[in-house]
């Protein structure tokens, strides 16, 4: 198989595409179920904990990650196979339910391209390798921290902490170009980065300027990549923050009060610095 892949590469960008666009199906789903999942956890063990009665809209269990199968929210009809194809099915329905007619958001078709787009990206750049299936993996966990950060603006534990765990565990195992010892320090100044930016900020004007998850998942990114391209990262991130954060204030008329989640930004500055990180690096030094 690997060697018709590489005499017929064409065979490997359609797969690698279509294989992102099936993985961005269920990335959506991830998205849209799993931050429901946990806060219903954490609001059910904070009854117990705090020995308070059951609260009756508690009772009814968010949906899993597979069962049930995907639906419509509005008439809840089970959504067939054939109208659950990545983005085609969303064109050919016009974007409604074929049932009732709701319009279904245009953030479904979009999350399924931009995966199958940015799987292709890594096969274009790195090739059919150990470390571009690596890299593929950290990009669907990426994208699906981006789709929850924006939607909650939260970055569950129960994701970061695993990508930093992988991470630390690649470069034991030399699935990438960084040592392990390069991985503990970019990790570490990862973490201590934001978490002393977030402590400045908070002495200065008293408020909290980035949740906690962001900590973790620049410290995912820095043993991934190694210190040395921690600043690349901070400078992709806080640049497109700024440039498309005043572009959605401005879209939605609010003021700089408005919150606008960071760990999408750093998820593009690390993304970033994954594909092309020795280019930057050069630059940089």
């Amino acid at each position: 198989m690997i060697e018709l892949l590489q005499a017929e590469p064409w065979l490997l960008y359609v797969g690698v595409t279509a294989l992102g666009l099936i993985v961005g199906s269920f990335l959506n789903v991830v998205i849209w179920r799993y931050p429901r999942r946990l806060m219903h956890e954490w609001k059910t063990e904070c009854l117990l904990l705090l020995e308070q009665p059951e609260d009756n809209s508690l009772n009814s269990t968010p949906p899993g990650l597979v069962w049930p199968a995907s639906h419509c929210p509005k008439c809840e009809n089970t959504i067939k196979a054939w109208d659950n194809i990545p983005v085609i099915s969303y064109l050919l329905l016009r974007g409604r339910c074929r049932e009732c007619r709701q319009a279904i958001s245009w953030r479904y078709p979009v999350v399924e391209l931009i995966t199958g787009l940015l799987s292709l990206v890594i096969i274009l750049q790195v090739g059919l390798t150990p470390y571009a299936g690596l890299l593929i993996l950290v990009t669907w966990v990426l994208i699906t921290l981006t789709g929850i950060d924006l939607d909650h603006q939260l970055l569950p534990d129960q994701i970061t902490l695993p990508l930093l765990w992988l991470a630390l565990v690649a470069s034991v195992l030399g699935w990438t170009a960084v040592t392990p010892d390069q991985a503990i320090i970019g990790a570490a100044a990862g973490y201590l980065v934001l978490w002393s930016v977030f402590h400045v900020f908070r002495i200065i004007t008293g408020k909290h300027g980035m949740g906690h998850g962001d900590f973790k998942l620049l410290a995912a990114l820095g043993a991934l990549l190694g210190w040395q391209l921690l600043p690349a990262v901070i400078l992709i991130a806080s640049a497109s923050g700024a440039f498309f954060g005043i572009i959605w204030l401005m879209i939605r008329k609010q003021g700089r009060e408005t919150p606008i989640p960071f760990g999408p930004f750093l998820a593009i500055g690390g993304w970033v610095a994954l594909l092309w990180g020795d280019y930057l690096k050069s630059i940089y030094f």
